[in-house]
């Protein structure tokens, strides 16, 4: 029985199938995608269910979603095994039988074929559909797509692979959508948009007490706030008549954020710390060269993962014991006497180091303890120390007491590494530009 509310066919519903899904070896991460890509068309998403590889499962779970989504949209179970269970689960529920598509078929002997593997007989289950669907053609695997329309509600099979996932959504499914007039099958009209502001460097609540005004139920545009290993992201959604009243209501209120809360931001949407730095690094044409001791390469990791950065990144210097420190850098006895390779006066002088030794415009270094272990009394894990040297008499500096695992510890030190960085280059930005602004003196 689908229930025929318009305020339940407002919404969609994603079922997300498979057993390594339901037992946490794998991830569902298209369930996030899809919704998100929902929202552009103005769908809002009420429900996600995991399902895992049963035959009762499946069919209660679409009998569900069916009676309280106008679109209930499926990733997996298009595959050729036993246990992929959609086409006929789908069947099942809209009560008609699994026919035979013969151009399916050919299809999927043509991608084997291109593939130079030999197609086992088995794929050919892939070729059945449920009499009266339209079938998704799949340009990047052997699993077609299923959309039908059934009692008032939009069913949309898609292959859990991400990849094959996000290209049939883009290029089959979101044309067939727009062209089944939403607005009459009970779903908002309008344009629904969503923009992420990324900000490093304070806390959840200390960012969110900036915003209040924004972060309030009801605003519109409404800002919800979230926390993800130390980055606090800002998340702007709009709905509005077009795409130019969205974006307009998105950009005013992004730069009250952004004035509000200056340095703190760093990017947008996906941007990352390390693109930041990258940017800045290449606007600035500066050098820069690492020594990480706590975080054990991450931070170069990180940094190396930026396109085209090798440019402005000449490396970096792993060294956890003295000897080494000693060895490559000159580290001075009576320092190891105070710090034990961890303190301030440390990270300054490594950062010091690493750039006269690399020959870089700017030197980074980061010393602390990642744990579970400590260093003694007053040194816990989770303090680290954070220095960048640019050749000056200044040195910028960080000191930080982390929680949590050796691993979320690691992280977030690099991550606050790059941060110092991107502050030091914003200091360097700032200076030239006050420079270049100084009236000249005449000369009499």
């Amino acid at each position: 029985m689908v229930c025929t509310n318009n305020s339940f066919l407002r919404k969609a519903e994603i079922l997300s199938i498979g057993s390594e899904l339901t037992s946490g070896a794998q991830l569902d991460t298209n369930s996030q995608w899809l919704s998100r890509k929902l929202a552009e068309i103005g769908v809002a998403t009420g429900w996600h269910s995991t399902i895992p590889d049963d035959v009762e499962a499946n069919l209660n779970g679409f009998i569900l979603a069916a009676s309280r989504a106008g679109l209930v949209v499926i990733t997996g179970g298009l595959g050729p095994t036993q246990d992929d269970l959609t086409r006929e689960t789908l069947a099942r529920l809209v009560g008609v039988e699994l026919v035979f598509d013969e151009a399916s078929w050919v299809a999927i002997q043509d991608l084997f074929h291109r593939r130079h593997r030999i197609c086992p007989e088995r794929n050919r289950v892939q070729a059945y559909f449920p009499k009266g669907s339209e079938i998704i053609p799949n340009a990047n695997g052997t699993a077609p797509g299923v959309f039908l329309i059934h009692q008032g509600t939009i069913f949309v099979a898609l292959p859990g692979p991400p990849r094959e996932m996000e290209q049939m959504w883009t290029n089959e499914v979101r044309p067939r959508l727009l062209n089944a007039n939403l607005g009459k099958l009970g779903f908002g009209d309008g344009f629904l948009s969503r923009r992420t502001i990324r900000t490093f460097g304070a806390g959840e609540s200390a960012v969110e007490e900036k915003l209040l005004d924004l972060t309030r139920r009801g605003a519109d545009p409404e800002v919800g706030i979230t926390a993800s290993n130390a980055i606090i992201n800002l998340s702007i959604t709009a709905r509005g008549a077009d795409q130019a009243d969205v974006q307009a209501k998105i950009a005013l209120v992004e730069e009250i954020i952004r004035d509000r809360l200056g340095d703190l931001v760093f990017g947008a949407n996906e941007d990352t710390l390390a693109e930041a730095v990258g940017l800045l690094l290449e606007e600035l044409n500066l050098t820069v060269s690492l020594v990480e001791s706590v975080t054990c390469g991450h931070t170069a990791s990180l940094l190396g993962a930026v396109p085209g950065i090798s440019k402005w990144f000449a490396g970096s210097l792993v060294l956890y014991r003295p000897e080494a420190k000693d060895n490559l850098l000159g580290y001075p006895k009576d320092l190891l006497q105070r710090e034990e390779c961890v303190g301030p006066e440390t990270a300054r002088f490594l950062a010091k180091a690493v750039r006269e030794k690399m020959g870089t415009d700017l030197g980074v270094a980061v010393v602390g303890y990642a744990g579970p272990g400590d260093g003694g009394p007053g040194r816990p894990a989770g303090l680290v120390f954070a220095a960048v040297d640019d050749g000056s008499s200044v040195t910028s500096e960080h000191t930080q007491n982390w929680h949590g695992s050796r691993s979320e510890i690691q992280h977030r030190t690099a991550l606050m590494t790059l941060n110092l960085l991107r502050l030091k280059l914003l200091a360097i930005k700032a200076d030239q530009i006050s420079c270049q602004n100084m009236p000249s003196k005449e000369v009499p």
